[in-house]
């Protein structure tokens, strides 16, 4: 065999129909859109939330409470999770290399577990037991 004479399987490969050229073609004239309404006319695109003459969905449903835009969210790391690395430094990039936390993310160090090796630790929020047991183990706490 050689390269010319390679062929895709036979009926792999079928012809693109072209709809709207002429009644012989099957699909001529309406060019397979029906006769009359919204989706056979031409620039039609209908919007994901839009259902007919119905009430949306979205605007059916109640709305409740408060959310506030300028809210943080922090991702949370526990004290017993650093005592497991090797590092005299742990700052998010750390974090990240080890695969604790995601990529821009603000980091809160939580209290949860026991440090026994003296360690500095830069995160954007601690909370108050968390920098206890830092400092209780002759660590130091850098708030970013």
């Amino acid at each position: 065999m050689k390269i010319n004479e390679l062929r895709p399987a036979k009926g792999s490969v079928k012809k693109k129909h072209r709809v709207g050229r002429g009644q012989g073609s099957g699909n001529g004239k309406t060019a397979g859109r029906g006769e009359n309404g919204q989706k056979s006319r031409s620039g039609y695109s209908r919007s994901l939330y839009s259902e007919g003459g119905q009430t949306p969905l979205t605007r059916r449903l109640p709305k409740r409470g408060f959310r506030n835009r300028f809210r943080v969210e922090y991702t949370t790391v526990n004290i017993s999770s650093l005592e497991t690395l090797n590092e005299e430094l742990i700052t998010p990039g750390v974090l990240l290399k080890n695969g604790m936390i995601k990529a821009n993310m603000q980091v809160k160090i939580l209290g949860n577990g026991t440090l026994t090796k003296s360690i500095e630790v830069q995160a954007n929020a601690f909370s108050k037991s968390a920098e206890e047991k830092i400092t209780e183990a002759k660590g130091k706490v850098v708030k970013l």
